[in-house]
């Protein structure tokens, strides 16, 4: 069984900087593909940033401002956030697939592990 819990949201003024943190405890982030994820209400869940031992990958909203980052000793993975706009406005979510799985893709669909969320607000 593994449990993810997301820490870290808030809120922060338009280009602020938040860095959450996901605690996966028992489990090595090492044996997974993991990433960060967010949604709107009302809208589809976007991929936001994966990592394994082979690749990170970000998408375009978040390249260059993002960066996802793992401590397979400390059973974590965060997210630093920076150049934040209303538009980031969300709840965060980190999610984990078995490495097993043979994929690392920034598809929500492929992840079998999730949190329960923790919202970021961006203020203007």
């Amino acid at each position: 069984q593994v449990r993810l819990t997301e820490s870290g949201g808030g809120s922060v003024q338009s280009g602020g900087s938040l860095r959450l943190s996901c605690a996966a405890p028992g489990v090595s982030f090492g044996a997974y593909c993991a990433g960060w994820f967010r949604q709107i209400p009302g809208k589809a869940r976007e991929a936001l940033a994966t990592v394994d031992g082979r690749a990170i990958m970000y998408a375009d909203s978040v390249q260059g401002r993002f960066t996802i980052s793992r401590d397979n000793a400390k059973n974590t993975l965060d997210l630093q956030m920076n150049s934040l706009n209303p538009e980031d406005t969300a709840m965060y979510y980190c999610a984990a697939v078995s490495a097993a799985a043979g994929h690392c893709m920034l598809l929500p669909g492929d992840y079998t592990y999730w949190g329960q969320g923790t919202q970021v607000t961006v203020s203007s």
